[in-house]
């Protein structure tokens, strides 16, 4: 039967959608299943805030009347102004190993982008830089984490073939604990603060986490990460809905903040325990009883995950990345963590790659966020 590509359009649909790689990565154990929930936050227009300013539809191809593929397509407006290119993205995107499938999805995208007056299609990427980006293009049999995206080998291989180009590609480490950490890093980091008049703030719970530094770990991140691939400004309601959404399921173990004499934040650095496994037991459910899982691997971590470390311009080249790395190496030791995991590092990102240096590391995963032109 030929492929047919239907619009999500209703509630089943979006349940059919955001179900769908249960179905691709069945039995596969490297794939880590998104939180379902936070799937829904991010497909519904009335849950995401990025819906004040972008537009996006959905598709599930079918063949021989069942679902073998689903694909997102965004408008975002303030990216195309901060970037000055017509591009529409693309995310979301999942299909069995049939060609005439993905082509399908992908020839839906591309003719809505020039509906809409796009020149070209990029992605796989979200609304935002804090959406899951990038396709994986190496560490196919390297188990998959909360924070990225996990795809089959055949995926970019389809991807390049109808034309898709390297646009921008992450590398992802793993990092080994040392068996100490040495006395004179310890004096430096200590040298660092007294020069810089900082300190590192100690957090008695998220509930404070939230209120004193939400907003201003958000304004932190989105100043180091302005000249960045593909990000955008977040707007209040975003920072609030994120807020909201992450802050109060942190590690405050493996958080870390830096702040000055007027506890205005200067650096922060947010790793939690690894989920994955939990994730895979829980099959992305929190409720009835995936949330055990995932306390059992929150209070019994045996590895951790770098989620988003930022520095201030004005602090940058200070040493205080490197610091916040020696705090957070100083927890997984006391709790006998032995290996860490990155998210994904633009391969241009040389000041965040110089920090593993300093430890023994394999980069074991890249990938790829690919574009098209249109015309």
């Amino acid at each position: 039967m030929a492929v047919e590509i239907k619009r999500v359009a209703t509630k089943r649909d979006l349940r059919k959608f955001i179900m769908l790689p249960f179905k691709i990565y069945k039995g596969n154990t490297y794939w880590v299943p998104p939180i379902i929930m936070d799937e829904y936050n991010s497909l519904r227009k009335d849950k995401n805030p990025a819906f004040e300013y972008a537009d996006a539809e959905y598709w599930l191809a079918y063949k021989d009347g069942k679902p073998a593929g689903r694909i997102a397509g965004i408008l975002n407006p303030p990216a195309v102004k901060k970037w000055g290119v017509k591009n529409a993205r693309f995310g979301w995107v999942e299909f069995i190993d049939d060609r005439e499938v993905a082509k399908a999805l992908f020839d839906t995208v591309e003719s809505w982008a020039k509906k809409h007056g796009m020149e070209g299609v990029q992605g796989p990427m979200g609304f935002s830089d804090t959406d899951k980006e990038g396709m994986l293009i190496e560490g196919f049999d390297e188990l998959g984490t909360l924070p990225m995206i996990y795809n089959h080998p055949y995926y970019p291989k389809f991807v390049e073939s109808f034309g898709y180009k390297k646009d921008a590609d992450w590398l992802e480490f793993e990092i080994f604990s040392p068996k100490a950490i040495p006395e004179k890093v310890l004096r430096v980091n200590d040298l660092v603060l007294k020069r810089s008049g900082l300190k590192i703030a100690q957090v008695k719970n998220r509930k404070e986490l939230a209120a004193k530094y939400g907003k201003q770990l958000f304004t932190v991140l989105e100043e180091a990460y302005e000249e960045l691939y593909g990000t955008v400004p977040l707007t209040e309601k975003q920072v609030e809905a994120l807020i909201k959404q992450y802050l109060g399921f942190v590690s405050l173990r493996y958080t870390k903040v830096i702040v000055d004499e007027s506890d205005q934040l200067a650096a922060f650095a947010v790793t939690m325990p690894s989920l994955s496994r939990a994730l895979q037991k829980a099959k992305g459910r929190i409720f009835p009883i995936g949330w055990i899982y995932l306390l059992q691997a929150m209070r019994k971590p045996q590895g951790v995950d770098l989620y988003l470390i930022a520095t201030r311009k004005k602090y940058q080249g200070r040493g205080l990345n490197a610091l916040l790395m020696t705090e957070i190496t100083r927890a997984g030791l006391e709790d006998g963590i032995k290996t860490a995991e990155t998210s994904g590092e633009l391969e241009t990102n040389e000041k965040v790659q110089q920090l593993w240096r300093y430890y023994d590391h394999r980069q074991h995963k890249r990938r790829r966020a690919y574009v098209k032109s249109l015309i």
